[in-house]
Formats: C-alpha cells, sequence, structure tokens
C-alpha cells in the first residue's frame, strides 16, 4: 500500500511538473531583434576579439547559438518577406527576375502581398499585442498615397515606428550614393546614342539627305528634356523622398535625423515593453545598423577599435542590454523569448570615399550580401528563454530564418497555415535538445529569383552537401566580392554556370575553397543526382504569382508619393520633438 502511494504521488507530481512546463511554453512573450548587413564574424559570441558585445554575448551564454543558421536570401527585402511568412520569397513574389532586388523608393507599388500571412497576424489574433519598430523594406502603397496595402500596421502590427524602405548612404549628406555609379553606367551609352542621333539627324538635315519634321525633333527633344528634369529632381530630392521617419502612417520627419536615432528606436522599443506587461507582445525591434550609412551617437562614436562600423555595432549592442534590462526590471526575462538575428551577411564591397571599410566581418565564410556564399547567407542566430531553452547550447544543425516563424506561432497556440505551403519548421524540439537533428533535409539558396544553390544534410551522415548551378562574377578577380559593381548580380555576364554543378561538403570544407570532383569524391554523381531530384520537387511546389519586384514595381511613381509638408516646402517636417504631424501628399 505504502509502495501504491508512492507510486501515485510521483505520478501526480509528474503530471504537475508537465502541467507546469506546458503552461510555461504557452504565449510568452517574442522579441526579435534583428541586424542590417551584420557579419556572423563582427559578434565576440562568434570568435571576434576586437569588438565590444558583452549584451549580444549574454545572449548566448544564456541561451542556444546556431552556428549554421541561413537567411533565406542574401538580400534585404527578399530575406524579411521571407523571415515574416515563413517562405522562400520567390513563393511571394518577392523575388526579382531583374538586376535589381530589392525596394529603392518609398513610391513604389511593389510589396509583401496583403494574401501573405505573417507571424504578426496570427499573434495579433491570438491576443498579442504587436510592434514593429526600425526598418520595414517591403513597400508602403499600390495604387494610391494612402492606401497602405504594404504597409507593417496591414500586415499584422499594432504599431510601427520606424522606416518605410531602408538607410541608403544617399540619406546621409557627405556618405556618397549608392545609386550615382549605377546611374552613370547605365545612362552613358543612352545619352551618348541620343547625343550621336541628334547630331546626326542635324547633319542629314542640313545637307538635305533627310527631311525631319521640326515638330517631331521637337516632341523627341521635349521627352528627353523632361526625361533629365524629373530624373535630376528626384535625386536632388532623394533625402527628403525617400528617407523619412513614420509612426503609424503619419510622417514625423522628413528628411530623417540621425542624431541620436539608436537612443530614440531603443526607447520605443522600452516604451512599447512596459506598455505591455500584462499582455503577451510581440516586439520586432529592427534596427537599422550597420547598413551604410553608417552613424553613431556622440557616446560611441570614435570608442571601438574598428572606426565608425565598429561604433555602430557597439551601439547596437548597448541597445540589446537597454532591452534585456527592462524585461528585467519587469520580472518578465523568464516568460520572454529574445531571438538575435542579422537579415543577411555583411557587405564586404562597402568602402568610404576617403578609403574606410564600412562592411562587416563573414569570419571565415566566403564572399558576402548578395551573393549565397556562406558569407552572405551564414548569419547570427541565437535564442534565450531562461528555463525552456538550454543555456549555453551550440546547434551546428542547418536552420532558416524562416523557421522563426512556425515557432513563435506555435508558442502562441495560433495555427500554423495549412493553406499554403511553410518552409520553416520549429525549432523549439531542437533548442530543447528533444531532437538532435534539423528538419531540413534540403534548404534551397535563391539569387533573386534564380536558384543558385542547395543545401543538403542527409540524415544518416554529418555531411552538409552544397552544390552551385553558378557563382558571380568576384571583380577585380581574385578578390572576395563585387568591388566594381558594389554587389553581385544574378545573371547573363555577371554569372558563370556550372555544369556539373561546384559541390562542396560544408562539414570539411566551411570556407568554399576546394570543389569536390569525381575524383576526389566517389558518390558525386550520386550526391548530384539526388540533389536535382529534390530541385524538381521544390520546383513543382512552386506557383506563378505576380512579381512584386518587377520593374513596373520598383520604379518611383510621383503619385504614391507620401510628403508631410508641400513640393514648394520640399517635403520637410521635424515633429519628433512635438507637435502634430500633417501629412500632404503629392500627385
Amino acid at each position: 500500500r505504502k509502495k501504491m502511494g508512492l507510486l501515485l504521488l510521483l505520478i501526480i507530481t509528474q503530471c504537475a511538473i508537465n502541467s507546469i512546463k506546458t503552461h510555461s511554453v504557452s504565449k510568452p512573450n517574442i522579441i526579435l531583434l534583428m541586424a542590417d548587413d551584420l557579419g556572423i564574424g563582427d559578434l565576440g559570441c562568434y570568435g571576434n576579439r576586437t569588438l565590444r558585445t558583452p549584451n549580444i554575448d549574454r545572449l548566448a551564454e544564456e541561451g542556444v547559438t546556431l552556428t549554421q543558421h541561413i537567411a533565406a536570401s542574401p538580400l534585404c527585402t527578399p530575406s524579411r518577406a521571407a523571415f515574416l511568412t515563413g517562405r522562400y520569397p520567390i513563393r511571394s513574389g518577392m523575388a526579382a527576375f531583374s538586376r535589381v532586388g530589392v525596394f529603392l523608393f518609398s513610391a513604389s507599388s511593389g510589396g509583401l502581398p496583403s494574401e501573405e500571412i505573417t507571424f504578426s497576424k496570427l499573434l495579433k489574433q491570438k491576443g498579442y499585442a504587436t510592434a514593429l519598430i526600425g526598418k520595414w523594406h517591403l513597400g508602403m502603397n499600390c495604387e494610391s498615397s494612402n492606401d497602405f496595402c504594404h504597409h507593417p500596421l496591414n500586415h499584422g502590427f499594432d504599431y510601427f515606428y520606424g522606416l518605410p524602405v531602408t538607410n541608403f548612404r544617399d540619406c546621409k549628406p557627405g556618405q556618397g550614393s549608392v545609386f550615382l555609379k549605377g546611374v552613370q553606367k547605365d545612362l552613358v551609352i543612352p545619352i551618348q546614342i541620343t547625343g550621336i542621333a541628334l547630331v546626326s539627324l542635324a547633319v542629314v538635315q542640313y545637307i538635305g539627305l533627310l527631311k525631319v519634321p521640326f515638330q517631331a525633333l521637337g516632341y523627341f527633344l521635349l521627352i528627353i528634356t523632361i526625361s533629365l528634369v524629373v530624373l535630376i529632381f528626384f535625386f536632388y530630392h532623394f533625402q527628403h523622398l525617400n528617407c523619412f521617419l513614420m509612426r503609424d502612417h503619419q510622417i514625423i520627419q522628413q528628411p530623417l535625423s540621425y542624431e541620436n536615432l539608436t537612443q530614440r528606436l531603443t526607447k520605443e522599443a522600452m516604451k512599447f515593453i512596459e506598455r505591455n506587461t500584462d499582455t503577451p507582445f510581440l516586439l520586432f525591434l529592427s534596427y537599422l545598423h550597420v547598413h551604410t550609412a553608417l552613424y553613431a551617437s556622440e557616446n560611441f562614436r570614435g570608442k571601438s577599435k574598428h572606426g565608425l562600423y565598429g561604433d555602430a555595432v557597439e551601439e547596437m549592442d548597448w541597445s540589446v542590454g537597454q532591452v534585456l534590462d527592462v524585461l528585467e526590471k519587469h520580472n518578465l526575462s523568464d516568460k520572454t523569448l529574445v531571438y538575435f538575428t542579422s537579415d543577411q551577411g555583411a557587405h564586404v564591397e562597402e568602402i568610404s570615399s576617403a578609403g574606410e571599410v564600412h562592411g562587416g566581418f563573414n569570419g571565415i565564410y566566403k564572399g558576402g550580401k548578395s551573393t549565397n556564399w556562406e558569407g552572405g547567407i551564414r548569419v547570427p542566430g541565437l535564442l534565450r528563454w531562461p528555463g525552456v531553452v538550454r543555456a549555453g547550447a551550440y546547434i551546428d544543425e542547418p536552420t532558416s530564418n524562416m523557421d522563426v516563424f512556425p515557432t513563435i506561432v506555435k508558442l502562441a497556440d495560433a495555427q500554423v497555415p495549412s493553406d499554403r505551403i511553410i518552409d520553416g519548421h520549429d525549432l523549439l524540439p531542437l533548442l530543447q535538445g528533444k531532437v538532435t537533428q534539423s528538419e531540413h533535409e534540403f534548404l534551397f539558396h535563391y539569387c533573386n529569383a534564380y536558384l543558385n544553390a542547395v543545401r543538403w544534410h542527409p540524415g544518416n551522415s554529418e555531411s552538409v552537401w552544397k552544390v552551385f548551378f553558378f557563382t558571380p562574377n568576384f571583380s577585380p578577380e581574385g578578390s572576395n566580392g563585387c568591388y566594381d559593381s558594389h554587389v553581385c548580380f544574378c545573371h547573363g555576364g555577371f554569372i558563370t554556370q556550372h555544369d556539373p554543378p561546384l559541390l562542396f561538403d560544408l562539414s570539411r570544407d566551411p570556407e568554399e575553397k576546394v570543389p569536390l570532383t569525381p575524383d576526389t569524391e566517389s558518390r558525386f554523381y550520386d550526391i548530384i543526382r539526388v540533389i536535382h531530384q529534390a530541385v524538381d520537387n521544390h520546383t513543382r511546389s512552386l506557383h506563378a504569382v505576380p512579381n512584386q519586384l518587377s520593374w513596373n514595381n520598383l520604379l518611383w511613381k510621383p503619385w504614391l508619393q507620401l510628403c508631410c509638408s508641400s513640393l514648394f516646402q520640399s517635403c520637410y517636417c521635424d515633429y519628433e520633438s512635438g507637435g502634430s504631424p500633417l501629412q500632404v501628399h503629392l500627385g
């Protein structure tokens, strides 16, 4: 009888423990911290010994470090679309077939389609308070300057404070331009052709070989003149038209001021947490650091060992510390899952006009942003949740930033959508040590809309095979990036096709130095065959969708332009220091 009583007590105790565990992993607060263009080698927890990142390193010490965490794209817009939806960007039309793979203007008509289901939509339906603070870069309007069809508030966020596009060099006077080099290259030949055509017409008209109606010539000159005027106007006013700060649907600062900008973003994040101490919340803090134009406040400027880039990294780390401190202050740490990552690898080609390196460090990994070499897609992945996620653990299994979607959706007791393919997998079993192998047998690496590479991790092997169907042509030759064009491109003369594909085993060659051949890998053709079959299966799962990054959707459309004053005032306002914003639209 005593044994039966003891057994019954043990069963009751275990049930109670299980009940507590189940309750503890249900509907936690979620904080998602995303850096912009941060290299995996920029953080102390990933081996950096010269930059000071104690707060981010603390997440690693108190949580799990993912050492093979992969961005779904090496560019901002498609990577962030995949992050929010848990789906490859090709599925939502957020992958470009043209050279330009991201949104460049606030008045473009493309963006994350409203039909897409974001984790913020699902968590909001479950009673979560939701906020996006910082960078968006997934579109704004569709047909008018106030339809806000792509706005964060239309994708499940209750509150938005940040930039609708991104942080460009052109946003900060004196930092150069990301457009002028490309515009100069693309316009030189058309301008030369136009000039030669006009001179030739004038000559043949003069000598009488051909009679060109003056009216036609006048219309031609008028079109050329208007085009040049619009182009000059747009680039002269680029900072005002594209670099502005919004709160919800209102512009509150145009153009954006970098003065204490990280402090302002951090303060907004802390205030949001403090408003929701008794409500489950989702906070997506999307940093502008360390995308160029680089900036740092006075407290951090000149303090690091790596110039302005290092100052920016250390200021971002300070911000992470402030967020963790406010959780501690309100006894929310044990109730909150914190995730830190970067949208893609460091932009290695970023060098200032003065020759200072403004791009980050990707550690031992090859390439960087805009490429599917490991340096472009292997990003930090840190997850902390005291008492639920193992502390100080390292996981070297392939994981993806798309995995955040099903992970937090399940934690919020919401349903993962069944009417569409979700490419991410729930991370929690891996984080808790309940399983040892990732559910990602294959990961598909796209360069814009072109399938560039595939990663295969067989269930019965430690090998991680990676094949490349094409690779970017680095310039100058022998360098580690596309310095002549600032980023690498995905087609035509910018790439080299490989048949058979290049093959690497990342478990033995993470630096992707020496491609394997049939002579050095006996299973070469078997591996290629399996990967080709996986590609066929994956391709059959894709469906045609509108291309959100077509030239038509990328171009600046004046009638979609947001402006907080009037055209004659050059779209200028600053309500950060008080006052009520007045929103006036061009067009």
